[in-house]
């Protein structure tokens, strides 16, 4: 599978996203196609 880059703003749309109080990293990693290592790295 290829990598697929990332624009600034939708990098920090998903980090956002991680820092709200009820997040569930596990819904949003899947909504952007990324895996939850990638997300908290």
């Amino acid at each position: 599978m290829p990598r697929r880059k990332r624009s600034a703003e939708e990098k920090m749309a998903i980090v956002v996203k991680g820092m709200t109080p009820d997040a569930n990293i596990s819904e949003i990693c899947r909504g952007h196609g990324i895996t939850q290592t990638l997300c908290y790295r």
